[in-house]
């Protein structure tokens, strides 16, 4: 499962309706709270506040059907985080898109490189 920002490469913002998408910041969120079972530990490693983090959460579990974040409060020993089955879904489904638009535009993107400037200038 790969968590934290790609440096280079196709990254997707995924406009599912007005004023709600789904991009990679949102994605690697969902990664990393699976991975390290905390919201703040995951909001950490991508360099995000706790509370972007959680602002983050509650917006992805006020946005789709069922809530793709589940919190069990009871602070450091006992609360932690993770994926519901239908958060598990949507990162799956925004890693599948992300692969598939990768594979596809491959030639492209390496265009786009050979265009680019010196930068060592």
């Amino acid at each position: 499962m790969r968590i934290g920002n790609k440096t280079t490469g196709v990254r997707l913002r995924i406009v599912l309706q007005p004023g709600i998408a789904l991009g990679p910041g949102k994605a690697d969120l969902l990664a990393g709270i699976s991975a390290t079972g905390s919201i703040a530990a995951a909001g950490r490693s991508l360099g995000m506040s706790y509370k972007r983090a959680w602002g983050l959460v509650e917006e992805m579990n006020r946005d789709f059907r069922k809530p793709l974040v589940t919190t069990n409060k009871g602070g450091k020993s006992f609360g932690g985080a993770a994926l519901t089955e239908s958060g598990e879904r949507v990162l799956s489904l925004y890693r599948m898109i992300e692969e598939r638009a990768e594979a596809g535009s491959r030639t492209e993107v390496r265009a786009l490189r050979r265009l680019l400037g010196d930068i060592t200038k």
